[in-house]
């Protein structure tokens, strides 16, 4: 049984970092596109960046030049570092897994973690 599970949310003030991780178990990952996607309260559920087995990412504009990922395939983590955040970074995290190429499609991962909340302060 696969779990994906996300870590390293809280509270911090505009300007802060945070790195949120995502722990993988139920097989291994290292083909797979590993994606970050953000949902904040009344909204829909939006694609924030993905890694893919390469190394190769992408990011949302929004969040372009601010956040980073990165992963770890020996350990099936998979990394979201965030700086100079913003209030309108506020929403719940979650990372996703997918086979193929990678998407900032929903419909393209297979599996989701149950997501940390982050919360940003001005």
């Amino acid at each position: 049984q696969v779990h994906m599970v996300e870590s390293g949310g809280g509270l911090v003030q505009a300007g802060d970092s945070l790195r949120l991780s995502c722990a993988a178990s139920g097989r291994t990952f290292s083909t797979y596109a590993m994606g970050w996607f953000r949902q904040a309260p009344g909204k829909e559920r939006e694609f924030v960046g993905v890694c893919w087995s390469g190394g190769y990412t992408y990011y949302a504009d929004s969040v372009k030049g601010r956040f980073t990922i990165s992963r770890d395939n020996a350990k099936n983590t998979v990394y979201l570092q965030m700086n100079s955040l913003k209030p309108e970074d506020t929403a719940v995290y979650y990372c996703a897994a997918g086979p193929g190429t990678p998407s900032s499609s929903r419909s393209r991962y297979d599996y989701w973690g149950q997501g940390t909340q982050v919360t940003v302060s001005d």
